[in-house]
């Protein structure tokens, strides 16, 4: 072999160094675009009647979008705290799911493990999956689990502190934000049939307990019905992950 012609294992390490780059490069760049909706988050939390240090609390410890729009929705409709929290619980099992998935392929135990925990959302875990090497999925997953973690408390913040700036949300049509908001991180996970089908369903068992419950109790309900499609579900693998959704 001539001695300018290179390696095998040389040309194997650039390789993986320029896989790795460029995984941990889109793990950034999903991290920046779901990092900075926070800042609706941030506002839409403060026009509930959630202090900024509440929102900033709530996604430094909960840190699931999903489960955070859930549960200031329920607030603002009037819905009692219990409430609130059960229907973000509820929306946050989804989560038990991935870990089961993801647990194996990047194989972390004690401290790693519990930090690992705190990190694992949708976007981290679409990242992570389905990787040839344990090398590349930590590094999809960290990547992207950092950037978002540290981007959506940042804007959190940013947000709450400009929502609070504008006074009352009624004057600026806010009140209607916490529904638009959720609607808007939902509609890129209606692109199939049967979703689309339980959302219908959720909806109609919503509006149909509006008039005979208390706040918080439909959504509450319609998260449940979500719940029971996805038990009732034969001969499909509980544990696939959907794609980043956003």
């Amino acid at each position: 072999m001539s001695s300018s012609e290179p390696s095998p294992e040389g040309s194997s390490g650039a390789s993986s160094s320029a896989a790795r780059r460029a995984v941990v490069r889109d793990g950034i760049g999903v991290g920046v675009a779901t990092g900075l909706y926070a800042t609706s988050f941030g506002a839409v939390a403060v026009a509930s009647g959630l202090t900024v240090a509440q929102t900033c609390a709530l996604s430094l410890v909960m840190f699931t979008g999903a489960s955070q729009f859930a549960l200031v929705g329920v607030l603002a409709s009037g819905g009692t705290p219990l409430a609130a929290g059960l229907t973000a619980l509820m929306l946050g099992t989804r989560n038990t799911l991935y870990g089961l998935k993801v647990a194996p392929a990047l194989a972390w135990r004690g401290v790693r493990r519990l930090g690992a925990a705190q990190l694992l959302i949708d976007e981290s875990t679409a990242m992570a999956v389905g990787r040839p090497t344990r090398d590349l999925a930590r590094a999809g997953f960290l990547a992207t689990g950092l950037s978002i973690f540290v981007l959506w408390n940042a804007f959190t913040l940013v947000g709450a502190v400009a929502g609070e700036a504008l006074g009352d949300p009624r004057t600026y049509g806010l009140d209607a934000a916490v529904g638009a908001a959720f609607l808007a991180l939902l509609w890129p996970r209606l692109a199939d049939r049967r979703n689309q089908l339980v959302a219908v369903a959720a909806a109609a068992v919503a509006l149909g307990l509006v008039p005979l419950t208390t706040a918080g109790v439909p959504v509450l309900a319609a998260a449940g019905v979500a719940l029971l499609v996805g038990v009732l579900s034969h001969g499909e693998d509980p544990t696939e992950i959907p794609e980043a959704p956003r």
